[in-house]
């Protein structure tokens, strides 16, 4: 227990205990949002849900180049010199705007194209993507402010942010998919995140007349190449990954059925939401200790606190989920979607290997070993891949969280040996 209240007195989740009620609502609103499509929509609604978001979630780290992390940095680097933060707001801008049209007027003028891609021959969602071209720009915009708050300390304000979206975004949503069902459910996603803009906007300039800082003849292109060593990474796993999980699930449309894909899309929210407390305990106590860590020792020590205090507890809090399965379906969905059950083992499994990853992989952030997460990411990606086609050929539906759960096994394994030397000499210092 010593453990834990040392985590919870540390300043900085001191400083971020807002942010645990921010994941917390979003949780919460993300298992009422998905009540609503459960029993509005249904599995072959939540199957086109889910690839519209995995869409979505590559084209807006597209937008923004996967600056976000380089823009608190440098923000906050240059803080308390109006010249270099004044170069860096005006360059970001510029860029993320210029970016932002060009990848509206492509989406306009393909949109059919990527109708047919996300869902198939129906035309009636054609309007999703023209919508989603004049609103794209709002989205780059709004992370490109909240990073610079956030670069500048504003905490609270960055957290007040997320809470108010995350508000507008359920009452959107469940204003459209009640009148408009499964076409109210797509258009909510796109239009949540445009009103978030507004709501960013307002508040930031209160923070910071941030448009005073807007001069194209401060544009230096050197602030791009060092914020592209921070936008690799980033661009990696948030780009390619949802492409991967999106052709995954049209694959599965095509063999099994929508109503099959729907399924393993529901798997996958209930997986996300108890995902989001380790990442949150990571990102606020874990990352920036092995950022600090000066040597191997300092970081072997990170390490097995993790696996000695955080995953005993995680590995507790699945078991009681996968034995109380058939409830949690039918409260937080419905009866229809009670196949989803048999998809909890593996995908559990699978997902106590990835939280056994997790640190690991925080490692090559902490110490930026751009390389080394590339290679390992495209690795993971092309074996899920290609083990989802084989699995599910074999195993149907299943297959997929049974291909799900062994990329994971694999990923660790790969990651333990590059970390190894680090993890053995802890291991003999216990033994």
């Amino acid at each position: 227990m010593s453990f834990y209240r040392k985590i919870i007195q540390t300043n900085l989740f001191k400083i971020t205990s807002l942010n645990s009620l921010s994941v917390a609502l979003k949780i919460g609103i993300g298992l009422i949002t998905s009540k609503i499509l459960a029993v509005f929509v249904g599995p072959s609604g939540m199957a086109l849900v889910g690839n519209l978001r995995n869409f979505l979630t590559s084209l807006e780290n597209i937008a923004t180049l996967g600056f976000q992390n380089g823009i608190v940095k440098y923000t906050a680097e240059s803080e308390k010199s109006r010249i270099e933060l004044q170069k860096i707001i005006s360059t970001v801008f510029i860029a993320l705007v210029g970016v932002a049209i060009l990848l509206s007027i492509i989406l306009f003028c393909s949109a059919s194209y990527w109708n047919e891609k996300i869902f198939g021959d129906n035309t009636e969602y054609l309007i999703v993507f023209k919508a989603l071209s004049f609103v794209l720009p709002t989205y780059g915009l709004s992370i490109f402010f909240i990073s610079v708050i956030n670069g500048l300390g504003k905490f609270k304000k960055v957290i007040s942010i997320n809470i108010i979206g995350n508000i507008v975004g359920l009452l959107t949503s469940v204003f459209l998919i009640i009148q408009f069902k499964t076409i109210g459910a797509l258009m909510a996603i796109i239009i949540a995140p445009s009103l978030l803009f507004f709501i960013t906007f307002y508040l930031v300039q209160k923070e910071i007349q941030i448009f005073q800082f807007i001069k194209l003849d401060v544009f230096d292109f050197k602030v791009l190449k060092n914020l592209s060593a921070y936008s690799l990474m980033t661009l990696v796993s948030s780009v390619f990954g949802p492409f991967v999980f999106l052709a995954i699930r049209n694959h599965i449309i095509q063999d099994l059925g929508i109503e099959q894909a729907g399924y393993w899309e529901t798997m996958t929210r209930i997986s996300s939401y108890y995902l989001m407390f380790v990442s949150a305990i990571l990102s606020v106590y874990f990352l920036p200790k092995l950022s600090k860590a000066q040597n191997n020792q300092e970081t072997k020590t990170i390490f097995f606190q993790y696996y000695k205090y955080i995953l005993p507890v995680f590995v507790l809090a699945l078991a009681v989920l996968y034995f109380s399965r058939f409830f949690v379906i039918q409260l937080l969905f419905t009866k229809e979607f009670l196949p989803v059950t048999y998809l909890f083992f593996w995908q559990l499994f699978g997902d106590v290997f990835k939280v056994c990853a997790l640190i690991l992989g925080y490692q090559f952030f902490a110490k930026r070993k751009t390389l080394m997460f590339i290679l390992t990411e495209f690795f993971s990606l092309s074996v899920l891949y290609f083990s989802s086609l084989y699995f599910i050929k074999e195993f149907q539906i299943e297959g997929v969280v049974m291909a799900y759960a062994l990329n994971n096994l694999i990923y660790f394994i790969i990651l333990f040996l590059c970390f190894r030397s680090v993890l053995k000499k802890k291991s003999e210092e216990l033994s």
